[in-house]
């Protein structure tokens, strides 16, 4: 009887050892919508270089991420499109790591309707332009810092009703792509996309003077202390092979 009961006891422990070690090999990472291609492309990498280990992205606003960190969601590593929302949570004790830059982005302005380098910031002021789109500024950093370029160009207040939000970075440039706004502020990395690429639209670099630094930080969660795959992830965002990839859609990867 003992030993029936110590081989049960045995299964058990195997099982839930295995079942450790496959919730393991799959992580949660959530990330900015500015990364969706850079991200996935690194992920691809990652991937080859660590067979056996599934990381799913979820992408959306990091605000909007932020708040479902913060209430609870299983997720086990949080690349944001700012410094701000993984130090908050590092803040609070929800993280198991430090909060780690790894790139800085840039904005653009983005048009299919009119070429931005020849008005540059005032070609939100043309006659033609009756929408335009940027990231919801309360939940999307890139929102955020497009507001305050109109700003500093002292140019808001003439332009904004005509402003539509994007519920993140994505949304906002799928308005222009749509033709549901003439013009767009985004990010550079998604206008370097493949697809972006062949939709035709010309764009203008927004000067980083205008706006504060888009410095963006990743952080390990709470949930996944101790995982040695989430870790993987975290420290690959650093290497050789992700930065080339990271710069080849824009972001400047010198984080000292």
């Amino acid at each position: 009887m003992k030993c029936k009961i110590g081989f049960v006891v045995l299964a058990i422990i195997h099982l839930f050892v295995f079942e450790t070690a496959k919730a393991q090999q799959k992580i949660t990472i959530v990330a900015a919508a500015n990364l969706k291609v850079a991200l996935d492309s690194v992920n691809t990498i990652f991937k080859k270089d660590n067979p056996g280990v599934n990381p799913q992205i979820i992408y959306g606003a990091s605000g909007k991420l932020f708040e479902q960190i913060r209430k609870g969601a299983p997720f086990d590593v949080f690349f944001s499109a700012d410094m701000e929302y993984p130090e908050k949570l590092q803040e609070k004790k929800m993280t198991a790591s430090k909060t780690k830059m790894y790139a800085v982005g840039k904005l653009v302005i983005w048009s299919k309707k009119t070429d931005p380098n020849v008005k540059k910031m005032n070609s939100f002021l043309d006659a033609g332009i009756n929408k335009i789109a940027i990231g919801n500024p309360t939940t999307a950093p890139y929102g955020e810092k497009a507001v305050e370029s109109l700003k500093f160009y002292k140019i808001y207040d003439k332009v904004k009703s005509k402003l539509v939000f994007g519920e993140n970075i994505t949304q906002a440039t799928q308005f222009v792509t749509t033709g549901n706004a003439d013009i767009g502020i985004t990010a550079l990395s998604l206008v370097l996309t493949p697809n972006m690429k062949k939709e035709g639209g010309k764009y203008y670099i927004i000067p980083q003077q205008s706006h504060s630094s888009l410095k963006q930080g990743c952080v390990i969660l709470k949930k996944a202390k101790g995982n040695a795959n989430a870790l993987k992830f975290y420290n690959f965002i650093a290497s050789k092979k992700a930065t080339a990839i990271l710069k080849y859609y824009g972001y400047d990867t010198k984080t000292k």
